[in-house]
């Protein structure tokens, strides 16, 4: 692709080849959140920007908070995979996505630079305010995707974002004991709990049993709202965290909050 004039004043731009129409000419509504996942920045990048690779995101965030935008906001990016949110299954014609440069997990869960993070909120900010991008859009690539993909990685520091302005967050309840779900139980219980996390906007199925699908919502679940601890059993902590999400979360039907 050739060159094109950046949507964020503060990005440099390297283009992609990888890319196409956005599906029904949809403007995007989310932003999602990936980390990179390889040794280094730059042969990430160069991944990202190869045909072989049929991946990209829109923008590529440096360590040391250096914005490159790969792709037009207005085209579809090819960085969500398979994934669903709400009832929404073409993630990429609806996101804006941002790669950020971490080894991940492969690399031992190093933290993200301060340069960095605030970097990353600056555009999130950026794009929001452009596209009209509310706080609960802004996701995670396991949000959309459990069990598949795990990043940005339950050591990404979201409350940090939520406290420049991105996202939506709630103080995660203490880690206490107490009566808790897991993989195998059944019941009206597990089925509220479903509920909740598909009113959040995940794609579990509810059918009152903790299975494989039911934990790998919780697991993500945890990993962005609760990351202290990612083991997929839904205890007070969690489901507590979960529940006052969802009462803090805006009533979009009002055109006022839309």
């Amino acid at each position: 692709m050739t060159a094109f004039t950046a949507d964020y004043p503060g990005a440099a731009v390297v283009p992609s080849p990888n890319h196409g129409e956005r599906a029904g000419g949809r403007r995007p509504d989310m932003i999602l959140l990936h980390y990179t996942g390889m040794p280094s920045a730059d042969g990430a990048l160069k991944w990202l920007c190869s045909e072989e690779s049929q991946v990209s995101s829109h923008y590529f965030v440096h360590e040391d908070g250096r914005v490159l935008q790969l792709v037009p906001e207005g085209r579809r990016a090819w960085h969500a995979g398979k994934g669903q949110w709400k009832g929404e299954a073409d993630i990429n014609s609806c996101s804006i996505g941002i790669e950020i440069a971490n080894p991940g997990h492969p690399g031992g869960l190093p933290d993200f630079a301060d340069a960095q993070v605030a970097a990353v909120a600056e555009l999130c900010l950026n794009c929001g305010e452009r596209w009209g991008i509310v706080p609960e859009r802004v996701l995670g690539h396991s949000d959309v995707a459990p069990i598949r993909k795990v990043d940005p990685g339950e050591n990404f520091p979201w409350r940090r974002l939520h406290e420049a302005g991105v996202g939506h967050w709630v103080e995660p309840a203490a880690i206490t004991g107490g009566r808790f779900f897991q993989r195998g139980d059944q019941g009206a219980p597990v089925e509220a709990l479903q509920a909740m996390l598909s009113l959040y906007g995940y794609a579990t199925e509810i059918n009152g049993l903790f299975d494989e699908g039911t934990e790998g919502d919780v697991a993500a679940f945890q990993r962005h709202f609760r990351p202290l601890r990612v083991d997929g059993i839904a205890d007070f902590s969690t489901i507590d965290t979960l529940h006052r999400l969802l009462k803090s979360l805006p009533d979009r039907s009002d055109p006022a909050l839309s």
